[in-house]
């Protein structure tokens, strides 16, 4: 059983890797995502993340799908009580920003895809300046008090904003944000530790972080314009950002701890995550059940802090 972690200090208990719900509806069927919650379940792991707009950018989706296919899983394999369902509001054309009435509307809609009666994590999206604070966090608080939500969170803020909705929970009593999504990898660690940081880890947030392994570059299958030509439009993308003396830098102090740990770059890559003060659980994906249990294996994976300054150092940004 893997080890679990709390989410902030909103008492849910969190395996220490989540599953990326992106990819239902997408690369992934309902029958290899049933095939994925299974295996993610049975591995020892709970936290299922998700939005109401996954995956609306594919062709031929409106959006929601994601959550429909969880809600057909949770009632065929009867699972619900064993995983966390964590999913968000605020991007989705069909119920956009976070107004009060956007919030009650949207969680319906979630609930019933979903087919449950409560989400463990709801979580805005992204942040909505047009909409003050207490309106948000007060639609949020009558949610939790209705017994539909049980935590919420908060995904792309800016310091600013976290700082002042947290100030805001603490003058008007309503519940915090317990957690925050943030992109946060290896290579983009700037934007993370700057500000971010030190503020989750002043009020004891749970960091969910998503692009984990920076689009797939650190798994090592990208390290020259040629790995591009071999994949998609978006290897080119990746090529183009992360394939430079610091990405390659990085690849290597990769190599090197793979090696030691019998792991795979991508697993030393999350464990270094895993392993980051007021980090609980970076986000996931895959599309088969042998690649999961790949990622999976990241959480046995425990680096020394001498290996953990060797990737710090590798990858700071002044080398």
């Amino acid at each position: 059983m893997t080890q679990l972690r709390e989410l902030g200090r909103s008492g849910l208990q969190a395996s220490p890797i989540a599953f990326g719900g992106n990819v239902f509806g997408w690369s992934a069927d309902e029958k290899t995502s049933f095939a994925l919650l299974d295996a993610f379940v049975d591995a020892g792991f709970n936290l299922i993340d998700t939005a109401d707009v996954y995956p609306a950018w594919v062709p031929g989706n409106h959006g929601g799908e994601s959550e429909t296919i969880i809600g057909r899983w949770l009632t065929h394999s009867g699972k619900r009580d064993k995983v966390l369902i964590a999913t968000k509001v605020a991007k989705w054309a069909e119920h956009p920003g976070l107004s009060a009435d956007n919030i009650n509307e949207a969680v319906e809609d979630s609930l019933r895809r979903l087919q449950t009666d409560v989400i463990d994590l709801y979580q805005a999206h992204e942040d909505d300046e047009s909409v003050p604070l207490e309106e948000t966090l007060g639609a949020f608080a009558r949610l939790i008090d209705a017994g539909k939500v049980r935590a919420i969170g908060a995904s792309n803020y800016s310091a600013a904003r976290l700082r002042d909705a947290l100030k805001v929970s603490a003058d008007y009593h309503l519940p915090r944000y317990e957690t925050l999504q943030p992109e946060y990898n290896l290579y983009d660690r700037a934007g993370y530790e700057a500000e971010l940081e030190p503020l989750v880890r002043e009020h004891a947030l749970g960091v969910i972080s998503y692009y984990s392994l920076a689009s797939g570059f650190l798994t090592g299958k990208y390290r020259n314009a040629d790995d591009a030509s071999k994949s998609s439009a978006r290897g080119a993308k990746v090529v183009e950002r992360y394939v430079n003396p610091r990405g390659l830098r990085i690849l290597t102090a990769l190599d090197d701890l793979a090696a030691k740990h019998r792991a795979t770059p991508a697993q030393v890559a999350l464990a270094w995550l895993i392993a980051r003060p007021g980090i609980t659980a970076p986000i996931v994906s895959a599309t088969s059940v042998e690649q999961l249990h790949d990622v999976l294996a990241a959480a046995q994976v425990e680096l020394s802090a001498q290996e953990v300054a060797q990737l710090d150092q590798a990858s700071a940004e002044q080398n």
